[in-house]
């Protein structure tokens, strides 16, 4: 099918919101996706599904440990695991729906097959979609770009077997609730399911190379979240190398042994140590694309690869591996092509983890400050000083407000606590338009509300916090 201005391969975040957003701007599109669901990752097996899950163990821990402060007494409480699947999936299958007809509201052609680049012709960039069972259909376009995200990262030694020893996939649809989880990488994905399984009665292990929680969040946030989810019962070891990982069928158990010490017994292995880019089986070289070491594609400013035409987003390339990002990229990407203008702001991308509470970050921590020799000052402020979080019972954790010591422009803002996914929405869009801790602090938040906390911190900044 010759003719078309945009072909996307690939429908996760990055894909399917580059492929709506060029045919916004007036673009013939059509998008190659090999699943039978849109989505990609994050909605099929990743972010929809995992945080699904996070809510519903997080109202199950609550029934049976919280509600009876709140002056609700409850008797026999029971959980039905396969309900809460259920209703997983049903969460899943609603988000992947609402894209098919966001697809057809916008005229958005689809192709179920992979994708594969063969070369430029006269007519554009060709690209063949492999079908199973069928023959390949030849497409061609003006522009392409690859949006193929990422799978989970492997470990020498570990021996995934797709069941016992499995990724996040086989950790979001255990059939029953194991009595131990082994939970190799303390990332922000093994630590949202392991907290999902810790919840519903799992004895939870957490084994982590470095020597800390979360790499990449503010290291004094870090150590907060460290001491609450060993509150919550969940077991952590740091500094520990796992040099293998297998199931013995004989005794029914997995074995996973490490660097220092005796070998681990658990009846479920979770790999969680990152992921990589899929860049294979794309026929790259038939345009004379070469990826980088860590198989990531190269792209300048504007996702542009070192071939005309073809452009890269998402986790294919560098930053962070998170759908927002992706998301990001792809409307800058196509604007771009559309307009000359486009553009994502790498300082002020957030990350969360979903866990209880909820630990969100957006611009530098104050390691990289120092590694950088930035002068800066820094406000904190508790909680546990916060009317709203008192009502909720839920005070754990701080709002950090980091700001440059000389012109006070807000530089990091870093959240354990309640809600701070959604805090952190205000942290982002006031160092989007380049705020001072003192925007912040004067700006009025609504009483009584967390947001107050943010508030605080940012008087906290200059000292003069009023509830601490």
């Amino acid at each position: 099918m010759p003719g078309l201005d945009l072909i996307v391969i690939g429908a996760g975040p990055g894909g399917y919101v580059a492929a709506i957003r060029a045919a916004q701007l007036g673009m013939s599109v059509a998008c190659i996706e090999k699943e039978p669901q849109l989505g990609g990752t994050c909605l099929r097996v990743g972010c929809i599904p995992s945080k699904a899950l996070l809510e519903s163990s997080e109202r199950y821990a609550e029934a049976r440990h919280d509600f009876a402060r709140h002056g609700i007494t409850l008797s026999g409480v029971k959980l039905d695991l396969a309900q809460m699947m259920k209703r997983k999936d049903e969460v899943v299958a609603a988000n992947t729906a609402g894209i098919e007809m966001l697809f057809k509201k916008n005229k958005i052609m689809r192709f179920v097959g992979h994708g594969r680049l063969t070369g430029k012709t006269a007519e554009g960039i060709a690209v063949s979609v492999e079908k199973a069972g069928g023959a390949p259909e030849a497409l061609s376009a003006k522009n392409l770009i690859l949006a193929t995200g990422s799978r989970v990262a492997s470990l020498p030694g570990v021996a995934l077997d797709g069941d016992r020893i499995g990724t996040s996939t086989e950790a979001l649809r255990y059939s029953a609730v194991p009595a131990s989880l082994v939970v190799i990488g303390a990332g922000f994905i093994g630590l949202e399911l392991g907290s999902v399984w810790s919840r519903l009665g799992t004895k939870v292990t957490v084994l982590e190379f470095l020597d800390r929680i979360l790499p990449g969040i503010d290291a004094e946030v870090a150590d907060a979240m460290l001491k609450i989810l060993k509150k919550q019962g969940m077991e952590f070891r740091l500094k520990t190398r796992v040099t293998a990982a297998r199931f013995d069928k004989k005794a029914g158990q997995c074995v996973v042994e490490t660097a220092d010490g005796e070998p681990i017994i658990a009846e479920r292995v979770l790999v969680a140590v990152g992921r990589s880019p899929n860049t294979e089986n794309l026929g790259l070289e038939s345009v004379g694309i070469q990826p980088d070491p860590k198989g990531r594609i190269p792209v300048g400013d504007h996702f542009e690869t070192s071939v005309a035409g073809i452009f890269a987003i998402g986790d294919v390339i560098r930053g962070p591996m998170l759908a927002h990002k992706a998301e990001d990229e792809g409307v800058a990407c196509v604007e771009h092509m559309a307009t000359g203008y486009g553009h994502v702001n790498y300082d002020v991308i957030p990350g969360i983890a979903y866990t209880h509470p909820e630990v969100a970050s957006v611009g530098k921590t104050e390691e990289d400050l120092k590694a950088a020799q930035t002068p800066y000052r820094k406000g904190v402020f508790h909680f546990r000083g916060n009317g709203r979080a008192r009502a909720l019972n839920q005070t754990d954790g701080f709002v950090k407000v980091l700001a440059h010591g000389e012109t006070d422009r807000v530089l990091g803002i870093h959240i354990v606590g309640p809600r701070a996914g959604d805090l952190i929405a205000e942290a982002a869009a006031a160092m989007e338009f380049g705020a001072s801790s003192e925007d912040i602090a004067r700006t009025c938040h609504a009483h009584p509300t967390l947001a107050e906390a943010l508030k605080e911190a940012a008087l906290a900044v200059d000292g003069r916090a009023i509830h601490s």
